[in-house]
């Protein structure tokens, strides 16, 4: 079996996630500089948000290794439920940042404080560019091998561009409207905690799903069935129960073959099911395939 370094899934995603990690330590510094010398908490909010982005993204590189690991005695059918555990970690980190944003908005929004500085746009501007970039790099990659995590990670990067976008407003509308408007900051970062945490949900709710081994892809479940069906011998498929466990997914199918083969030939179907599917479907790691009789009662 392939060890996590050498498995391309495996260190495509820990690629990217230190990408991120570089990436999100710069923005936070130059978004906390900005937000301090040029009197935004929008852009401070801002810099918390990358902040997490860096703690997530080192717990997200942690978990891949360890949820990669091979089967073992204690574990049998692998570690990859860890990756659905990281995803929830990171919906969690990105709530707890949002209620400190919102916190710390409302007591600014209640606080007579001066508007932020021009300069603090540019910041903003470049900042909402590069993690959009590194958004679309990243979620690439989570598509690519199917990972959850790395998917979370992905919006998270997103989330930070959302928060960027929001103080560029708010900073934007107390320069325009001038004495008076200076809270327009302070209600910009509120409203990009409310969308932190919406992001969060949306993260949290699949991973939450792959831990109760729910049913996350139906047309997977149904790709599957066609492909075991095409298999010679097969008359018909009765079940199949698909669970995802990190980077790979798992089948339990009940196959249906003609009632006067003997147990070598139904087994030989049996293995002939599993190795097409997974030739076309190299994500599934374990295929466990129960033999029926045609034509009893069950």
């Amino acid at each position: 079996m392939e060890q996590p370094v050498n498995n391309p899934a495996t260190k495509a995603a820990l690629k990217t996630t230190l990408t991120g990690i570089i990436v999100s330590l710069a923005l936070a510094v130059i978004k906390a500089l900005g937000g301090i010398f040029g009197n935004s908490y929008a852009l401070i909010a801002d810099a918390i948000e990358s902040t997490t982005d860096i703690i997530t993204s080192s717990l997200l590189y942690i978990g891949l290794t360890w949820s990669s690991k091979p089967a073992d005695k204690e574990h049998p059918y692998g570690h990859g439920k860890a990756e659905a555990l990281i995803a929830l970690g990171i919906a969690l980190a990105l709530v707890i940042a949002a209620v400190i944003i919102g916190i710390e908005s409302i007591h600014n929004i209640r606080t007579p404080h001066e508007s932020p500085k021009a300069f603090t746009l540019l910041i903003l501007g470049g900042v909402i560019l590069t993690k959009e970039l590194l958004y679309r790099y990243v979620i690439k990659t989570g598509n690519e091998i199917n990972s959850g995590a790395v998917k979370a990670d992905a919006f998270h990067h997103r989330s930070d561009a959302i928060t960027s976008g929001a103080a560029f407003i708010g900073i934007t509308i107390g320069l325009w409207g001038g004495p008076g408007y200076e809270v327009a900051d302070d209600w910009a970062a509120l409203l990009a905690g409310v969308i932190i945490t919406i992001n969060a949900y949306l993260i949290a709710r699949p991973a939450i799903g792959e831990l109760l081994d729910e049913e996350l892809e139906p047309q997977l479940n149904e790709q599957v069935k066609k492909l075991a069906a095409e298999v010679a011998g097969v008359e018909f498929i009765e079940k199949c129960y698909i669970r995802k466990m990190g980077l790979k997914s798992h089948a339990d199918m009940h196959v249906w073959v003609n009632k006067d083969l003997t147990v070598e030939q139904g087994h030989t179907i049996a293995h002939a099911v599993q190795d097409h599917i997974q030739e076309q479907l190299p994500q599934f790691a374990i295929i466990n395939i129960h033999i029926e009789p045609a034509g009893t009662i069950h």
